[in-house]
């Protein structure tokens, strides 16, 4: 047996030789394409938001992926099966490189999991169930979980496996959610493409990788990704040919763009629930003028009077037009574990929200700070300042601060809110996911509530979620899934707005797959 040193030169030297890409169909081309939101890292174990996931998936990979029907299919893992009630084998694909043609073994497993479950991770909640991994041998690993947990190859569909020499000889063994390291500017995946390139806020540029051991589905020798935070500059270089495709399309732009030469627009429904949350473990509001000590928000009657003057249908029909559907839950009524009896709202009732804060003590209302994010999801500055108009009528002041996303998710870590927007879509595409993120206490060691920002806490809910991780009977689950969100709409823990829409825009030559995740897979890209 070689030396690993020797492996990976030889590995690279090969590589080199098979340049350019051998599975690139006749008439490849390079294609550009522009999203609002650039990814704030390439470091997979980072961040846990779509916008850095999505972009990923392109270059990092699993052991398992969502295919184009958003079912789960073997990536760098060909099969697997459950050890009774004690967890999970995964048989490991054999022949696997990394991009820097490293081979991909059972190691590399082992250490992304014990750098993603780190507390320093941002997405260690994907491992909450999870007791022990175990090598068996350089092609198995074993996930032993704490119960029985009949969806965790769901739940880590976007765990991606980092190469354990790579990231130590890079000195990034450990991921950080606030600090710059390696990995933040440099990647090393399996993935079917490579990054060539990176300037964050300017451009990233990815390549196919020669090695990879997928099967080929797209013509792209070179993608070039731009960031384009004005929506209007967006339409504007997709109708001029500048890029080939946007991502998002303003609502006000979608009949410019299907009236357009060479253009057209794809539209669908993402799994994404738009929300507002709360400082629910604020001893005060940072941004009241009137309030002093108190902080309105840990009353639930001041949270139902901000869910009661909020005109749902309004903010659909005018802000969003008409692209939308109200939400009740924080889960779309697509997802397992949706709740069809709590399918309805609060009733819009500003008269209502008036007696509301009545009674909790604010008759003349009161001012407050709401931050929301100016270029992550669909019109979501614009939502924010429509809400804060329709408050405004109830007696609450907003003071409304709007931001670039890379600057929005370090505020809200840091507690800079009284109240804030959040869209989410849940990775495993069952309502089991925001209840672990979003509802239940936060809890590093449990690796709970890691996108709770407000510290909303409920002790049925942390009751019930590891009785639901676990039950196998579809019925006495989706009870226990019932009484969760039952909790969530008597108490207000969040005021779910709508189901955002997914509307992307892109020359007529241009091939795509459209998921209700909003990821944008170039594995799937076709040039005409």
């Amino acid at each position: 047996m070689y030396p690993r040193a020797t492996r990976l030169a030889a590995a690279a030297a090969l590589a080199l030789l098979l340049a350019p890409w051998q599975g690139a169909p006749l008439g490849a081309k390079e294609f550009r394409w522009a999203s609002t939101t650039d990814p704030q890292t390439l470091d997979p174990h980072a961040v846990n938001s779509a916008p850095v996931l999505g972009f990923l998936n392109n270059v990092y990979e699993g052991l398992v992926r969502r295919g184009r029907d958003m079912k789960i299919e073997g990536a760098l893992a060909e099969r697997w099966e459950p050890l009774g009630d004690d967890g999970w084998r995964f048989h490991l694909r054999r022949g696997v490189t990394f991009h820097d043609g490293s081979a991909f073994t059972a190691e590399d497993v082992l250490f992304s999991y014990e750098r993603a479950s780190a507390e320093e991770a941002d997405v260690r909640s994907w491992f909450a169930p999870v007791r022990e991994v175990r090598m068996v041998d350089g092609f198995t690993v074993d996930f032993l979980t704490k119960a029985p947990n009949p969806i965790f190859p769901d739940s880590i569909a976007n765990f991606m496996i980092m190469d354990k020499d790579w990231s130590e000889a890079n000195g990034t063994a450990r991921t950080s959610t606030q600090a710059e390291t390696f990995a933040t500017l440099n990647a090393n995946g399996t993935g079917a493409f490579r990054v060539a390139e990176r300037s964050p806020g300017v451009r990233t540029v990815l390549e196919p990788y020669a090695g990879w051991w997928g099967a080929v589905e797209h013509n792209v020798t070179r993608a070039v990704f731009t960031p384009i935070t004005q929506q209007a500059t967006a339409v504007a270089a997709l109708i001029s040919g500048e890029v080939d495709f946007i991502n998002p399309v303003p609502l006000q732009d979608v009949p410019r763009l299907e009236g357009a030469p060479g253009v057209k627009v794809m539209q669908g429904i993402e799994a994404r629930v738009i929300m507002l949350g709360f400082a629910h473990q604020a001893a005060a509001l940072k941004f009241s003028d009137e309030t002093g000590d108190a902080n309105p928000f840990q009353d639930p009657r001041v949270r139902k009077a901000v869910y009661q003057a909020i005109d749902v249908e309004t903010l659909i029909k005018k802000v969003m037009r008409g692209n939308a559907a109200p939400a009740s839950l924080l889960v779309s009524p697509a997802m397992r574990g949706y709740s069809p009896g709590l399918a309805a709202r609060e009733a819009f009732d500003p008269a209502a929200s008036r007696a509301q804060l009545a009674a909790a003590g604010y008759p003349d209302g009161f001012s407050f700070g709401l931050a929301c994010p100016n270029d992550r999801y669909i019109n979501d500055a614009s939502i924010c300042t429509a809400v804060a108009a329709m408050l405004a009528k109830v007696g609450l002041t907003v003071k409304l601060n709007t931001m670039p996303v890379r600057q929005y998710w370090p505020e809200l870590r840091a507690g800079q809110f009284d109240m804030y927007m959040l869209g989410w879509s849940p990775g495993t595409f069952d309502a089991e996911h925001p209840i672990r993120f979003l509802l239940a206490t936060p809890n590093k060691e449990k690796k709970l509530g890691s996108w709770n920002f407000g510290g909303f806490s409920d002790s049925q809910v942390d009751d019930l979620l590891p009785k639901i991780q676990r039950e196998i009977d579809p019925s006495a689950r989706q009870q226990m899934l019932d009484e969760v969100h039952g909790r969530l709409q008597q108490e207000v823990a969040y005021v779910p707005l709508y189901v955002q829409p997914l509307v992307w825009g892109m020359k007529q030559n241009i091939e795509v797959t459209q998921r209700a995740d909003n990821f944008f897979i170039l594995r799937w890209v076709t040039v005409n």
